[in-house]
């Protein structure tokens, strides 16, 4: 009873209590909640019209099969920034039109079966993507069915060991990318029929086409450039820039730009520096001409190691060419100095006459048939046929096919093992010699080769002068120090004071990977539109260059203000009224001169001749694209001077002459062809442009790179 007494005594602070334990419990689980939900937001690099693209599902997979895609295209394992970055640009745009093209053919009923997209994989109509792909080709270069199906065969098998499937894992990316490009492309090309059907020219747009293209005329005329009128005789006014700007709004329609002014601080090494290297190479070369093994001491001292692969004298570096082939072995040349790079060469064999390029064949036998090697080999030298054999028993299918030819390799060929090349170049036709590695064991055989020239063995001491660690953080310092310095106001005025050159960067776009001639800026950039104006940055390291900046303007998404776009408005409302001026001055002139040449002489200007202009020309003479000068020449009467015409240069007069006549005849059916043609060409363009311009993009690939 007591207990129930001193409970009721509490009853006001219990439900208090039990309240916020509820409001705890409530919130904790909100706010988990929403810590899912915005760790989910990060995830989403961009949206096309509400539907979300994450990075991790979406993005990154096809951004690693395309990367092997272009491996196996360029037939190279390295992928530099400028390379990776161009291949994220590229699956944005493709990720953007397969959504967006994709939206629009769902809405006509227009699909790619699995049927359909096999017939342009593996069937009758293979696509021009596979037939023009280098894995796919044969010795002529030319597309091979049977090099297709056995790269399908391997990637269906995928055995081997852990390097062996890797590289099947990145052909697997290879052709899931394929897929997926031929997949769009064939749903592109079915969009753009069923649109280009709908649009086609008639005998009206036949019979235009025809006469506008019918009759050309040479035309003497000269120009008044707008540049020679001065801009100081002439006004805008603020309100003829507002009313412009009211008419013409649409032309300023923008994404997010950003501008900023920055130094820069080349990281260059310091005269110490040279010093020092110098220092250190008039030791290296006085050991070097003294050494009795210059390969071993090259191996140690050098920045390049020996190899032991010979020059010919198309392969010797020019410089070099009359040394290596006119003194014996020893002699030595003086040390170069040439690009920052110390070098010099000593000969360490000369008188090489060998073959500059062998043809080989091999056999290679994987470790999953242990033993046939040796087999193989007992076969071959009693005289077996080696091309045979390898075309059934050699584990390289590509090769297998050809007897196990891998044609021609010479001295100056990278990637080749110097075991496989001394063996080559040092035996004769018919030799068979053996290679193992890890992942197979190789019979080659030589086949042929070419006529031996002369060759000659160098080695190569070189040094480089390079920023040394002292210089580098000298360098970054001062940066460090002018950055932790600066105002946002005082930015110019600090970098005057000190000497440095400040440069400007204006209007980028969050999608500039570098800026100006700067290299490695892509980091800078995600700063600069994370920050706001007036904001002095950190030194940003940029390769070999540190970089301090400050913001300085920023465009917001949607319509520049029209304070943003005066100076270009002025510029337009100027030419205007310069065209206007030129023009009654002209027009006052013109009256008392009867020939163009009298008026251009009046006027002080060259008269010039475009010839066979007509109203269908891409360009009027050396003068450019100017179509409303072309118009007024397709109907001005021969002979007769014209009024000022407006152009886009300046102003321009012009007189027709010789005016000649195709002889070809109208041909209703040929016109409507060609119309169409052009239509289709540019049809895709326009199509995805336009599809974009109306779709709601939200690009957030600034968050992640």
């Amino acid at each position: 009873m007591a207990v129930l007494t001193k409970i009721r005594s509490w009853g006001v602070w219990l439900i208090v209590i039990i309240l916020l334990a509820l409001l705890a419990f409530v919130l904790g689980d909100a706010l988990n909640s929403g810590s899912s939900y915005f760790n989910k937001q990060r995830q989403i690099i961009g949206e096309i019209d509400g539907e979300s693209i994450d990075y991790f599902k979406d993005f990154e997979p096809m951004v690693n099969q395309l990367t092997d895609y272009y491996k196996i295209q360029n037939n190279t394992n390295e992928l530099g920034e400028d390379a990776a970055m161009q291949i994220r640009a590229s699956v944005w745009d493709m990720i953007l039109n397969d959504q967006l093209l994709g939206a629009q053919a769902e809405k006509m009923g227009l699909t790619v079966s699995k049927d359909e997209l096999n017939e342009y994989l593996i069937g009758y109509k293979i696509h021009p993507i596979i037939q023009q792909s280098r894995l796919f080709a044969d010795e002529n270069g030319r597309f091979s069915i049977a090099n297709l199906q056995q790269f399908l065969q391997a990637i269906e098998q995928s055995e081997g060991n852990a390097e062996a499937q890797q590289q099947m894992q990145q052909y697997t990316n290879f052709w899931i990318f394929v897929q997926s490009r031929i997949k769009a492309s064939v749903l592109q090309e079915k969009l753009q029929t069923l649109i280009g059907k709908s649009l086609t020219a008639n005998k009206l747009d036949a019979q235009h086409s025809f006469d506008i293209a019918k009759t050309s005329v040479d035309v003497n005329y000269f120009v008044q450039p707008y540049f020679t009128y001065p801009d100081s005789l002439l006004k805008v006014s603020n309100q003829e820039i507002r009313d412009y700007y009211s008419k013409h709004k649409n032309e300023y329609k923008t994404d997010e730009l950003r501008s900023m002014d920055y130094v820069v601080f080349e990281v260059k090494p310091s005269a110490e520096d040279y010093q020092k290297v110098q220092s250190e190479m008039d030791t290296l070369a006085a050991q070097f001409r003294a050494t009795d093994d210059a390969k071993v001491f090259v191996n140690r001292n050098s920045e390049v190691r020996f190899s032991d692969i010979p020059f010919t004298e198309t392969t010797v570096p020019e410089e070099y060419k009359d040394f290596a082939f006119s003194n014996p072995v020893g002699s030595v040349t003086d040390p170069i100095f040439s690009n920052n790079t110390h070098t010099m060469a000593r000969i360490v064999e000369n008188n090489i006459i060998s073959s500059d390029s062998v043809r080989l064949s091999y056999i290679a036998v994987t470790p999953a048939h242990v033993g046939r090697a040796d087999s193989l080999l007992a076969v071959i030298n009693k005289g077996g046929d080696f091309a045979a054999l390898a075309a059934q028993y050699s584990d390289d299918a590509q090769t297998a096919s050809k007897g196990g030819d891998i044609e021609w390799i010479t001295y100056n060929m990278t990637g080749m093992d110097t075991t496989i090349m001394h063996n080559a170049f040092g035996g004769k036709v018919n030799d068979v010699f053996i290679k193992e590695n890890s992942n197979a064991t190789m019979i080659f055989k030589i086949t042929d080769k070419t006529k031996p020239t002369r060759k000659v063995k160098l080695a190569f001491l070189q040094i480089s002068v390079s920023p040394s660690n002292a210089t580098v953080s000298q360098i970054f310092n001062e940066a460090k120090q002018f950055a932790a310095e600066l105002k946002a106001a005082d930015f110019s005025k600090k970098a005057e004071e000190k000497g440095y050159l400040v440069q400007n960067a204006i209007e980028l776009p969050a999608t500039s990977n570098n800026i100006a001639n700067l290299t490695g800026t892509r980091k800078l950039v995600q700063w600069l539109f994370e920050n706001k104006i007036g904001t002095v940055s950190d030194v940003h390291d940029c390769g070999n260059r540190n970089i301090v900046t400050v913001v300085t303007d920023v465009v917001k998404k949607g319509f520049r203000s029209v304070e943003n776009v005066t100076p270009q408005i002025k510029v337009k409302l100027l030419q205007d009224k310069k065209a206007e001026a030129i023009s009654k001055s002209i027009a006052e002139k013109l009256a008392g001169n009867t020939s163009i040449d009298a008026l251009a002489a009046t006027l002080g200007f060259e008269v010039k001749t475009a010839n066979a202009v007509n109203f269908s020309s891409y360009q009027f003479g050396v003068a450019g694209f100017e179509p409303a000068v072309q118009g007024v020449a397709t109907t001005l009467p021969t002979g007769k001077i014209s009024n000022p015409i407006k152009g886009n240069a300046g102003v321009y007069v012009i007189e027709t002459l010789n005016p000649q006549e195709t002889a070809a005849t109208f041909d209703k059916n040929i016109q409507i062809q060609q119309l169409n043609q052009q239509l289709n060409y540019s049809l895709p363009y326009l199509i995805i442009q336009d599809i974009r311009n109306k779709a709601n993009i939200t690009d957030n690939r600034l968050r992640f790179f």
